[in-house]
């Protein structure tokens, strides 16, 4: 691919009231692929709350701010203020993209809705990414990674049988809902540029987390099944398909196919299981479970976790360690697909974080570090909307930007917890 081709996004702005994890997370895949990403913060409330999560947060900044807000742009404005209104929809008018994770019912009450903002710009795609999305008896409702969790049944389904309900490791409905928002914010940018016409797209947590049941929930919803939590995180239906002890740690092994099943056999040296009617096949092996997994359990735990892994792959059987974080990104794959990448920063040095996964050719872009609060607030202003000094004092007088007029195109205060007073 030519080394001076654009990048998917380059010719895409957005401009985006986003705070914390979720929404900064869908906007960072967009700004990864040359995307320009405005960041609109409210800077009396010292912009988005992730400026402001600990451990290593300082002088505006977090390394959490960091992880979600590379390569974007920010610019403090007040929507509530007339003339902040103004500055936004003259943005608007420019852009193709206005995003949100805000409560469901306050892409309404700011008048961000493609219904909102069709006349400044028929072919602008409003996205909102909340909690409960913006319909519904719980739209009014905040919400978080935890909290929709619990609600959508997944922690009824995570840990050992015998613990409580137990949340996943990581904000996996955040995360995956970024996504959804992401994947629906291209998908409007896809009709707009084809009809000419823009619209929303109303994503929510809750949506995100009830679709991702997936097959447990058609079991449920078809024929009644109700899943339960297994031990050693066992799959609900394939046996073996879980993590088993060794003499030094843990390992994966997972038997999708009834081949890798007879490879297994073979790499332990037990072929006669293979023949045993308790475990010659899928249904058998689910019904004789117990029996086969202690089986099992004794023989893995007789072996380090290396011994292990060098069997089973030779012999072409899905396993893997289970490994620490710091083993994760050490591992030759990691390095391998460039999945960690860099940016200079003046308060941490050299930020290390984790690149997109989301590729389309050889984009070899660079990364910027994440933007102190309104750092591109005079930059935007004189190019994008042509605004003289004497107009972005003017406008900074009427309190557009929520910061004094000596304050403009400077980091804002420190201080706050919330972006635009609303959590998703």
């Amino acid at each position: 691919m030519a080394g001076d081709r654009m990048r998917p996004l380059d010719d895409v702005r957005v401009i985006s009231l986003e705070q914390y994890g979720a929404g900064p997370f869908a906007t960072l895949h967009l700004a990864d692929l040359g995307a320009e990403v405005i960041k609109i913060e409210v800077a009396s409330t010292g912009g988005d709350v992730g400026r402001h999560v600990p451990p290593f947060a300082e002088g505006g900044t977090s390394l959490f701010f960091e992880t979600f807000n590379r390569n974007k742009k920010s610019l403090a404005l007040d929507l509530r203020n007339e003339s902040g209104r103004l500055v936004f929809e003259r943005l608007v008018a420019v852009s193709d993209v206005v995003f949100s994770n805000l409560r469901g019912d306050v892409p309404e009450k700011l008048k961000i809705r493609y219904a909102d903002l069709a006349e400044i710009n028929p072919r602008v795609v409003c996205c909102s990414l909340s909690a409960f999305g913006m319909t519904g008896p719980r739209k009014g409702e905040p919400g978080y990674d935890h909290i929709l969790q619990g609600i959508a049944g997944w922690m009824s389904l995570t840990g050992e049988p015998d613990a409580p309900p137990t949340r996943t490791g990581l904000s996996l409905v955040d995360y995956a809902g970024g996504l959804v928002a992401t994947a629906s914010i291209l998908c409007g940018l896809h009709a707009a540029g084809r009809d000419g016409v823009g619209g929303d797209c109303d994503v929510s947590l809750f949506d995100t987390a009830i679709s991702l049941l997936t097959y447990p929930a058609t079991w449920f919803l078809t024929g009644g099944y109700l899943t339960e939590r297994r031990s050693h995180s066992a799959h609900p239906s394939l046996v073996p398909f879980q993590h088993f002890e060794t003499e030094d740690g843990w390992i994966v092994v997972a038997c999708a196919k009834q081949e890798f099943w007879v490879r297994l056999t073979d790499a332990l040296g037990r072929p006669d299981l293979c023949s045993d009617d308790r475990f010659a096949t899928f249904e058998a092996r689910r019904e004789h479970a117990p029996q086969l997994l202690d089986l099992l359990g004794l023989i893995f735990h007789g072996r380090p976790t290396a011994y292990w892994i060098a069997v089973l792959r030779d012999a072409g059987v899905p396993a893997g360690p289970v490994n620490t974080l710091p083993e994760a990104l050490a591992d030759p794959q990691t390095a391998a697909r460039h999945l960690v990448v860099e940016a200079p920063h003046p308060v941490w040095g050299t930020v290390r974080q984790l690149a997109s996964p989301i590729r389309f050719g050889d984009s070899g872009a660079s990364h910027r570090p994440a933007p102190r609060l309104n750092e591109h607030g005079t930059e935007l202003l004189a190019n994008l909307l042509a605004c003289d000094e004497d107009e972005i004092g003017a406008l900074a007088a009427a309190g557009a930007f929520g910061l004094s007029p000596q304050a403009v195109g400077e980091p804002g205060p420190e201080r706050g917890r919330r972006g635009h007073g609303d959590p998703p």
